[in-house]
Formats: structure tokens, sequence, C-alpha cells
């Protein structure tokens, strides 16, 4: 299988060199050829890493990392997500439980996946330097994935002011060859900066630039892969198509169910859950795509105001991009944790409650024709400062996030220019 640019510049590559690369040389982000469809049915009743392995087979075919599949899911995808109920009165919602890996967030799947494909890379001598732009929760699954691994570096790029302190902290607790820098600016700026980076090509080719971000292939396709497995498990226990919240800023989540979808997976509705920066919520309704700054909210790794995986969208065939999004402003988030939380004891990250609220706005008759997911994406300790407040009790963390507490941290202030960055490399 080859894969091509969305702005439809560069020549064909592999799927190894899509995921090499990051980024297509033309700006553009890589997609395949043809969506191909996944041997979803024969798989089922396995385990998360099996069922990967299987789903994303066609994806890998006839590339060079295609018979260490197998054992790159192995390595990355062995973490639980279970399908909870949150409340008790609501039999038919579930959310899919994302945050039991190792830094309490989805992106725990897609960073280690990424990091297990890059171990394996045929230029194993070559140098390799990835960077990540963070709005909260990727720089710390990407540094915890890359911490001591050999044969490349990682640069961490964070909004200043702009994480939760938990967020912070494990942004900058990582060892070589991991390194952290604060952007004077916001994600926005961060993530223009990668894309600079990767534009100029005496840097990229000085230093084997390539990108952890959702604009990496190969952070989507395990994505799609355990959003696959979880439809697929509530579909045969139901004989119906699930339907699926998902929050989203920089809509590679969004993306990744998309792709599932389109590969076979049993999946009905998709709606995509935004915060208060509307440019999705506003193409959804006029049609008009408009960028803008992002605002600045309390599901902050929400906060995109130029979601860089939109180019990925309307590269879709019109039959396969099927969608809908609506967006809920701060007030309402504290409202659905506080309330839900009373309700059942359930406790929604910020993240999370932008998707359990979208979910409570559809209509009597969406909810009951069909079970729902709600992808919930983090941990509630790691918004503590936000949530703990709202409720009046704290909130225990788990051992893998109490383990960050006792590490050192550091970082690097930068300019949000590129000229900054380059020095900083």
């Amino acid at each position: 299988m080859n894969f091509v640019s969305t702005r439809g510049g560069a020549n064909p590559v592999s799927l190894s060199d899509a995921i090499r690369r990051g980024a297509a040389p033309d700006g553009g982000l890589y997609c395949p050829t043809a969506i191909p469809r996944c041997d979803v049915a024969s798989a089922a009743g396995l385990a998360l890493p099996d069922f990967a392995a299987r789903f994303l087979a066609p994806y890998f075919a006839g590339d060079r990392l295609e018979p260490l599949l197998g054992e790159i899911c192995a390595e990355s995808l062995a973490i639980d997500t279970p399908l909870a109920s949150p409340d008790p009165h609501q039999a038919g919602l579930f959310a899919l439980e994302l945050f039991h890996g190792p830094t309490g967030a989805f992106k725990d799947f897609g960073a280690r996946f990424l990091m297990a494909c890059y171990d394996r890379r045929a230029d194993g001598d070559e140098p390799l330097s990835v960077l990540a732009a963070t709005s909260g929760d990727t720089g710390g699954a990407v540094g915890c994935a890359a911490e001591g691994r050999g044969g490349l570096s990682t640069v961490i790029l964070y909004p200043e002011g702009r994480v939760s302190p938990f967020q912070e902290r494990q942004l900058t607790c990582w060892s070589a060859p991991v390194r952290a820098l604060r952007v004077a600016g916001d994600f926005d700026d961060c993530q223009r900066l990668v894309k600079a980076a990767f534009a100029n090509e005496a840097l990229t080719a000085k230093h084997g630039l390539t990108s952890a971000n959702s604009i990496n292939l190969g952070r989507l396709l395990p994505q799609a892969a355990y959003l696959a497995h979880a439809v697929h498990r509530l579909h045969a226990r139901t004989g119906v198509e699930p339907g699926l919240v998902i929050p989203t800023g920089n809509l590679g989540h969004g993306f990744a169910a998309l792709l599932a979808r389109a590969s076979g997976a049993p999946l009905g509705p998709l709606v995509l859950a935004t915060n208060a920066n509307r440019t999705l919520t506003e193409w959804d309704r006029t049609g008009e795509y408009r960028p803008r700054p992002s605002l600045a909210t309390i599901a902050n790794a929400m906060d995109v105001g130029a979601p860089s995986n939109f180019e990925r969208l309307i590269d879709l065939p019109a039959d396969l991009r099927a969608l809908r999004v609506d967006h809920v402003e701060d007030e309402t988030i504290r409202a659905r944790i506080v309330g839900d939380f009373e309700r059942s004891g359930y406790l929604w990250c910020p993240h999370s409650a932008v998707a359990a609220e979208t979910y409570a706005r559809l209509s009597d008759a969406e909810r009951a024709g069909r079970p729902w997911i709600i992808a919930a994406t983090a941990h509630p300790y790691k918004f503590s400062d936000v949530i703990e407040p709202l409720i009046g009790q704290s909130i225990a963390p788990p051992p893998a996030l109490a383990a960050i507490l006792e590490r050192p941290t550091e970082s690097r202030r930068i300019d949000a220019s590129l000229q900054s960055l380059s020095a900083a490399l």
C-alpha cells in the first residue's frame, strides 16, 4: 500500500516512510491511496494487541514493518480499555476508558506504537529527532514512550501557562533523550513551529526531524484500532452498531474514528465534541472552515483553533466523512462534571465531560435507538486543580501518575520563532 499527501505535491511513499517523515514534503499529511477493508469479524474475542495486528494488517501490507506488526502491537498496546458503565440509570451508555496507560491519557497508545515503529526503522544509524507539539497530553505520553530509547532525541514543545500544573510536570520530568521547551505562545504557535521546522529542508536534514503529533499517521492507526476494537465488542454484545462521541481538538481522534469505520468497524453515528474553540462546529453548521486563534479553556488539551487533521477529513470521499460536531462552554463542562458525579459517582476529566454533555444533548430517540460510547480520554487526577474545587473532595492519583510526582523536572523557555527552535535543537 502507498501513502500520498493531502496536497498532492509529493511522491507516494511506503507506510514506513510516511511514519518516518511525519508530514509530507509539500506540507500536507499522508493518507492511504485507498482505505482498505480490514478483517474485523475474524478478530472476534481477541485482546487489543492481537486485534490491532489483524485490523491494521492491510495498512502494513508490503511494508518492511509488515512482519514486525505483531510484536509492535504486543509491545505498545497491552493497556486495558474497559467499557465502563458511568450511569446505572442509562444501560445503553458506556465510557471507553482510555486512561489506564502510564501517563493516564489516550495518547499513550499512539505514542508507544509510534516509538515501537521508530525503534525498528531501517535507517537506525541515522539521526532522528522527534518533535512533539502538545496542548497537554501528547507531550507527556511521547516523553514517557521515548525515555531511555537510543538512536533518537525527542523534543516536546508546549505553550507556557496553557497546561495544567500536573500536565506541565508530566511534560518536563523525562530523562534523556527527552527535552521540554516552553513556548511563549499558544498551542497553535507550537504546532506552527513544528510545521515550519519540517518545511525547512536544511533543518530537517540536519536533525532528521519527524513528528509525534497526530499529523503522523503512526499515531492515528493504533487509535483507529482501539476504537474498532471497542465498537466491535459492543456490537457483538448487542447486535447493534453503537454510536460514538469523541472529544477532539486537533481532529486526530475524530479522523481515527472515521478511518476505523471506513475500514469496516461496525460503527454507527459519530459525534465530535469540542470546547469553546468553534472552528469545527462552525464548519459543520455552515460549511465554512475558518481557522482562528485558539481560546483558553478548562479542557485545555482541546484548545485548538486550526486543527491540523482537517485536511485529512476533507480529503476523504464525502460518503466516508459523515459526522456532526457540537461545542461546549466551560461553565457547562463544570456543570456536567458536578452533575454526573452527584448522580452516579462517576468522574469525568474536563475533556471527557465535553463528550458527556454532547451525548446528553442527543434526542431521546437517538439515545434509545442504539448503545453509545463516550471516549473517556484522560484520568481525572490530571485535572485535579479544576475538578477538586467543583466536587469538594480530593482525587487520588493512580500509581503511575503518583510516581510522576516524585520525578525532577526541567524545561527551557523559547520564543515562538523558528530561529529560537533551531537554536534549541
